[in-house]
């Protein structure tokens, strides 16, 4: 068994952080071009560059695909360093997206020019023959789109307008704003906090598929009561105020609105007593514009077509859900021939319907729309219950038939792993990932063949994981155990056991690839054994899977991490009388759970970012799984943590940022005062200016080296 040495400048931490967990010089955020001679992407230029370009594989029919760089954001920008915004670092925090430059762009429909932002000014770019320039936009801008025809650009600003400009410079002007009351409270074309950070959605508004109109989102921030975000290592800087609809409080109020670039305004109607979320906007020729809006509880919601003319909005689909209805990227989308596409939980199942019928069953688990074609639908999937082979942690491409040519659901990634694409027309790029190599390998398919492979720049590990997948217990856990580089039995016996989840909803850990389990293997490699555990409320299995947490957090994500470690000890090198438990933000929650009530079977735990007071989350979150707070105060108190403080007998780290503006730093300095007030000692790593994620070089590696150290010391024999 060997260590790995933690001080030299290549070693796994340092690299790690580095390269952004080796997404930097990574090819991502594709986009193909509808007569499939073109594939536009993002790319820094390398491992240790964290800005990244706009670039553009050229697909010549008969000639070899080649990439070359449209826009380059140092050449645009001079020497000068980007400057962003409050709101576009809130954007970005949001998103999890820790690089810089090009961070998102937009195209027209033909893909023949893109539109992003740098440092809150407006740059285009010419996606056939290169080059890009700036356009005079007014004020500081946010998510820039071209119309479809590429005539126009739509962008948000930081003042809370939405405006429009000419592609070629002329002709900018405001199509809705904030009145002079309303300055700081209301934003036209932006996501509220809560879609941005909970429903997946990023968008404020939509172009119409004739580029002479928008829908255009207007959110109202004044019912939602203020935090205030403070730097306490800089007491001369004046607190960050945040407006954060805790559980059980007032959101935000959007509605909607088609703007016409003449400067006309249709209010669109719906009934947003009862269905106060906007949760996805489609609108595309295949029918009229779509809305899902959900109620608060979000155990209904209506799909909706609206009338662009009157704003009239049609119940098109009305759906209801004991547990909580879940939201599916793509869907809900029309066809190019009209019917209406969703992805449903029947029978059982999670299942794509088209129209009325129902087009995969129980043998899979759609995951996600990517394309509509005018003969089948691309979605990903995972193995359902039903399935013959479980393929633990694989998510796989299919392509499901609803046209002329009939039904039928076909794999269209061949190899074992974790797949996702991109597709329009004919021409697929195929990311893929699996457990011998490390990263992902990105293929430009052409009716199925593959005709280039984009380059990735991004480091290869210094380490190479070696996750051994399984199913653990009678509820079989997907599960994953990574043993020390070079462990041997005999000479080497049972190893102190180091619990790695994340646990809880959406957040699958158990995935056949080698990059998400890196950091396992380190901690592997440092003398434990390793255990990640996918229990219930995890993603991928089974709508049942998921929904098993419904108002009990704490019973079920506990109780199968238990289930797994002591059924998994059974054939694995595991010393049950020493074992550790480390997680960040829901799997912080975990981490602090697993020693506060089941200190028998969990002896240390490092908990990063924990919630500890449910009714300190989020309502979109929070209300979804565990109910409104002021209907259900017990599930609350059962599912938080600071009144177990006094429970605590064994060693527990906490680690929180200052900064963080999602889980706040009050969850972990409550469960800290509550436990000094009941004299249970425990460590405190407070981390100044450190939000929710931890892209600082320095803090993300020494963050690593601290919890190793912790975790040795408290489970020495």
């Amino acid at each position: 068994m060997t260590t790995q040495d933690t001080t030299p400048e290549n070693s796994f931490p340092r690299q790690y952080s580095r390269t952004l967990r080796f997404t930097l010089g990574a090819p991502r955020s594709f986009t193909v071009s509808p007569d499939g001679r073109r594939v536009a992407f993002l790319r820094s230029a390398g491992a240790a560059e964290r800005a990244n370009l706009l670039q553009v594989v050229d697909l010549p029919e008969g000639s070899t695909p080649f990439e070359r760089i449209v826009a380059d954001p140092s050449a645009l920008l001079g020497s000068g360093e980007e400057q962003l915004s409050p709101e576009e670092r809130a954007r970005r925090e949001r998103s999890r997206e820790g690089s810089a430059g090009v961070v998102g762009y937009a195209t027209d429909a033909a893909v023949t020019m893109a539109a992003f932002a740098l440092s809150g000014r407006l740059f285009t770019a010419d996606l056939r023959s290169g080059g890009a320039a700036e356009l005079p936009a007014h004020g500081s801008v946010l998510d820039p789109r071209p119309s479809p025809d590429g005539s126009q650009i739509a962008y948000a600003t930081v003042a809370g307008e939405l405006r429009a400009i000419g592609a070629d410079g002329s002709g900018d002007r405001a199509l809705a704003g904030p009145s002079g009351a309303e300055d700081g409270e209301v934003a036209w074309g932006q996501a509220e906090f809560i879609a941005q950070e909970e429903m997946d959605r990023s968008r404020g508004f939509w172009w119409s598929p004739d580029s002479d109109r928008l829908l255009a989102a207007r959110v109202d921030s004044t019912p939602v009561q203020r935090w205030w975000i403070a730097d306490p290592a800089n007491p001369d800087r004046p607190a960050s105020e945040i407006a954060y609809p805790k559980a059980g409080s007032p959101n935000a109020e959007v509605t909607l609105a088609v703007l016409s670039l003449d400067g006309g305004r249709t209010e669109v109607v719906w009934d947003r007593e009862a269905y106060p979320y906007l949760a996805r906007v489609h609108w595309s020729a295949g029918g009229p514009p779509l809305l899902l809006v959900q109620a608060r509880d979000q155990r209904s919601q209506l799909t909706l077509g609206v009338d662009p003319e009157t704003g009239a909005t049609t119940v098109l689909l009305e759906e209801q859900d004991p547990a909580w209805l879940e939201l599916f990227s793509g869907v809900p989308a029309w066809t190019p021939d009209g019917r209406l596409v969703r992805i449903s939980d029947q029978g059982g199942a999670r299942s794509l319907i088209v129209g009325d019928t129902r087009l995969t069953g129980p043998e899979l688990q759609v995951r996600a729309v990517l394309d509509l074609g005018s003969e089948d639908v691309l979605i990903t999937a995972s193995a359902g219950e039903a399935a013959a082979d479980p393929e633990i942690g694989e998510v796989h491409l299919y392509a499901v038939g609803t046209g002329s040519t009939g039904s039928g659901v076909t794999r269209v990634s061949t190899q074992p792993g974790h797949h996702a694409a991109v597709r329009a027309e004919g021409v697929t790029v195929l990311a893929s990932a699996a457990l011998d190599r490390p990263g992902t390998v990105v293929r430009i398919l052409s009716d199925g063949v593959p005709v280039h492979t984009v380059e990735s720049r991004a480091d290869t590990p210094v380490i190479t994981a070696r996750p051994v997948l399984t199913l653990a217990g009678k509820s079989r856990i997907p599960a994953a155990v990574l043993l020390p580089t070079g462990y041997d039995r005999e000479r080497d016996g049972l190893l102190p056991v180091l619990m790695n989840p994340y646990g809880g909803p959406h957040g699958q850990m158990v995935v056949a690839a080698q990059n998400p389990h890196l950091t396992s293997q380190w901690f592997a490699d440092q003398g434990f054994a390793v255990v990640v555990a996918d229990g219930r409320g995890t993603p991928g299995r089974s709508p049942a899977w998921e929904k098993a947490v419904a108002f009990d957090f704490a019973g079920a994500t506990l109780d199968d991490q238990v289930e797994a470690l002591q059924a998994l000890a059974e054939e694995h090198p595991l010393d049950l009388t020493r074992v550790g438990i480390r997680g960040w933000s829901y799997g912080g929650y975990l981490a602090a759970l697993a020693v506060l009530r089941r200190p028998d079977v969990f002896h240390a735990a490092v908990a990063g970012a924990p919630v500890t007071e449910w009714e300190l989350y989020d309502t979109h979150y929070t209300e979804r799984y565990l109910g409104h707070p002021a209907e259900r105060p017990e599930v609350y108190a059962a599912n938080s943590l600071t009144a177990d403080a006094p429970r605590l007998t064994r060693p527990l780290q906490l680690i929180h940022g200052l900064a963080d503006d999602n889980v706040v730093v009050a969850h972990t300095l409550r469960l800290s005062s509550a436990l000094l007030a009941a004299g249970r000692p425990h460590e405190l790593l407070p981390l100044s200016g450190v939000t929710h994620m931890t892209p600082q070089e320095e803090v993300a590696e020494n963050l690593l080296l601290l919890q190793v150290a912790f975790l040795k010391r408290s489970l020495a024999r």
